[in-house]
This record gives C-alpha cells, structure tokens and sequence, in this order.
C-alpha cells in the first residue's frame, strides 16, 4: 500500500469525485489524540458519501445513509492510503490536532478521471 497527501486546493475535487463514483460502503471512524484518546465514532456503518466545503472549511463524512454526519472542522491535511487494489484509508488531521482515521472494510476500486 502507499499513501499520499491530497492537496487542500483539490479537497473539493477529490471528495465530490469519490462520492460520486462509490457505492454504499462499511467504514469504521476512529479518531485519535493526545487529549481524547482513541474514540470509535462508527464501527463498519455504511457511508454514503464525503464532501469538503472550502467557504467552512469542513469535512463531512455522511454515514448511516445520512443518520449521522461526522463533521471535520478546520481540516490540516488529508492523506489517502491505496494501492492498484483501491481505495483503503483516508487520514485527516484536524485543527485540534486529532488524527480522524476513515478505514474502507473493502478497498474502494477508483477508476481514472
């Protein structure tokens, strides 16, 4: 697998793209920091889509078809893990300094743009 780091100016870009092209897919959110620990927000929940909306700046993951939402507020960086497999993982650290983790059960197969 190897990771790369998503560029703020193509957030918006890549997450528009991945949610139009994924099916209904389990994840599992965790998020992790110094001050809260490691926290379980969803565990294999189905997730229906992601957007990043630069006017606030947030990340929003929708999960539960559309029950919960799991905002990302002030997002520092976005870095995917995949490989010719797909999609597995996708790290944002937020503002506060926490590691919101979004693992795939399954990676995710992304077709060319």
């Amino acid at each position: 697998m190897a990771t790369r780091i998503i560029a703020k100016e193509d957030w918006q870009h890549y997450f528009d793209h991945l949610s139009s092209i994924m099916p209904t897919f389990l994840v599992e959110i965790e998020v992790a920091g110094l001050d809260i620990g490691d926290q379980v927000e969803g565990e294999w929940v189905p997730m229906t889509g992601m957007s990043y909306d630069p006017k606030d700046d947030v990340l929003t993951v929708e999960i539960d078809n559309g029950k919960v939402m799991h905002n990302v507020r002030n997002p520092q960086q976005v870095v995917v893990d995949e490989d010719d497999t797909g999609l597995h993982s996708i790290e944002v650290k937020c503002g506060h300094g926490h590691l919101h983790i979004i693992k795939l059960r399954e990676p995710l197969g992304l077709p060319s743009e």
